[in-house]
């Protein structure tokens, strides 16, 4: 542990933070209709989930951030939500890194441009967005300290590089007993994964930096950032690069909570072997050009479709098989909403694919509505601010 405190520790600022200010009112209506209950209980209002856009802010000074915050701790980001005034506002950086060979003259140059990297051994590990220019600079991808939703055993440096990251998007608390609220993934139903080792190496890093830190399951956090006009009563599902995230949440308790390790990464590589194309380039059709309301007009488009479907599949059969064994689900008299959130709902025509494959399954509960998160990016990070804010002020 003490050789990932010190590289970590020994670090350079770096000036291409993503930012996007939002703004959340906590007590914001979801917009599902509780009485729509015809049909299977769906309904698909057409509506396109909002996308993403950051502005790159070129400035090597981060003004310290007070809390409490909001840390989601995702496979292909890290997102930091706090309060400014009456907005919520929030910071991504790419949870990557690539490394390049030591010399003196590069990291002094590094040092100058403001890219955030630290130096272990004969490598320079260069973080953050700044990682993804390297790799496409140098023809190579980059690497994840978290796979599949936790930290990547793979990779020796994967704890330095996590902190790291964390380091420069939030700064030691401003006063005593700050709160920080970070989210951790539930644990696998499709494989032998803990999410324990994971969740108390974010905690005890949070802790040493001055912070009051807490976790949240993912799942929950989406329900607290989207399910506030239901009283955060329903069904969060994060999905994300390397994992789906899925909670089923009462008056804000959760009842069950888990994950199935498929997600994006999953579908860009498995198309990728399919066409024989790289998963980056893959990636990258996805974000930018997908629409899964129209049928594809290429083989890649067609095994986007192929794999959205049997991710969407596998997560439905998990909610039958999951709800439908549990004796904790409660009666309910009345229809509840299911929310998207994360990177793999972004493309067009999501929201349509998944009620499609929700109806072929049966669930212990009504489903009123389908929705997919304002900032699908964004709101895991926000529910839990939310998290936090709520222990602060019982506090």
């Amino acid at each position: 542990m003490v050789e990932h405190q010190d590289a970590a520790d020994n670090l350079n600022p770096f000036s291409d933070i993503r930012s996007s200010n939002t703004t959340m009112n906590y007590q914001k209506q979801s917009g599902f209709d509780m009485g729509f209950e015809k049909d299977a209980g769906f309904q698909d209002s057409g509506k396109k989930a909002s996308s993403e856009s950051f502005e790159r802010k070129a400035s090597n000074n981060i003004v310290p951030i007070k809390g409490p915050i909001g840390l989601d701790i995702g496979t292909a980001n890290i997102v930091v939500a706090h309060n400014s005034s009456n907005d919520i506002k929030t910071h991504m950086q790419l949870n990557a890194f690539f490394t390049i060979p030591y010399s003196s003259i590069t990291g002094k140059t590094l040092s100058n441009d403001g890219v955030l990297f630290f130096h272990k051994n004969e490598d320079l590990y260069i973080l953050g967005d700044s990682a993804e220019n390297f790799a496409n600079m140098f023809g190579g991808n980059t690497r994840r300290p978290i796979e599949k939703g936790i930290l990547n055993p793979k990779e020796n440096e994967s704890i330095s590089v996590i902190k790291a990251i964390i380091n420069k998007l939030i700064t030691k608390p401003q006063k005593k007993n700050e709160r920080i609220c970070f989210s951790i993934p539930g644990n696998p139903i499709d494989g032998p994964a803990s999410v324990v080792f994971h969740e108390s190496i974010i905690k005890r890093h949070l802790i040493n930096m001055g912070y009051v830190a807490e976790s949240i399951n993912e799942g929950l956090a989406v329900i607290l950032s989207e399910l506030s006009g239901s009283n955060f009563t329903g069904i969060g599902i994060s999905m994300g690069a390397g994992m789906c995230n899925v909670c089923f949440a009462y008056l804000s308790v959760p009842i069950i909570a888990y994950s199935v390790q498929k997600g994006g990464d999953y579908i860009d590589a498995m198309v990728g072997n399919s066409v024989n194309e790289p998963p980056t380039k893959i990636k990258v059709i996805k974000e930018q050009d997908l629409d899964l309301s129209v049928e594809p007009k290429n083989l890649i488009e067609t095994g986007l479709h192929i794999y959205y479907d049997d991710l969407f599949s596998t997560l439905s059969q998990s909610l039958q098989k999951v709800l439908g064994s549990s004796d904790n689900v409660p009666r309910l008299s009345k229809a509840i909403p299911l929310v998207l959130s994360g990177g793999t709902v972004l493309p067009r025509g999501v929201k349509k694919q998944f009620i499609k494959a929700l109806k072929n399954i049966r669930l212990p509960v009504k489903i009123s509505d389908i929705l997919i998160a304002e900032k699908p990016l964004n709101a895991t990070a926000k529910g839990a601010l939310v998290m936090a804010a709520s222990e602060e002020a019982d506090m």
